[in-house]
């Protein structure tokens, strides 16, 4: 486990740093491939996007750096269990404010975000 935090300490900082710049394919590097999108839908329904598709949105937003947009990212929270990683995690894309939970799995020895679900709020 010491060897653990340090590694999903950066797996969360390579996600911030993705959300910030907007960049697809650092994102990719740390989403593994089967893995999927979940929020609760404009209509109120689950919406859940495989990974490549909604890598394809990112590749057409804006990023908050080319804004200059202050960033404000949190590690809210670390659960770890064996193979398994839980992270809570905040952060903010003007002009709203995310809270993301991110599933990980060790997957031949290296940390990979299998499930994000994610809300919300302006």
């Amino acid at each position: 486990m010491d060897r653990d935090v340090p590694a999903l300490r950066s797996l969360a900082q390579t996600y911030f740093d993705a959300a910030y710049e907007m960049d697809a394919e650092k994102f990719a590097s740390i989403f593994h491939s089967l893995s999927s999108v979940t929020k609760v839908a404009e209509d109120g329904n689950v919406g859940v996007t495989p990974i490549a598709a909604w890598l394809t949105a990112v590749r057409n937003m804006k990023a908050p750096k080319q804004h200059d947009f202050e960033r404000n990212d949190q590690i809210l929270s670390m659960d770890i269990e064996g193979e398994l990683a839980l992270l809570r995690v905040k952060l903010h894309i003007p002009p709203r404010s995310f809270t993301d939970l991110l599933s990980c799995l060790r997957v031949n020895g290296t940390w990979k975000i299998v499930q994000k679900v994610m809300t919300s709020t302006v």
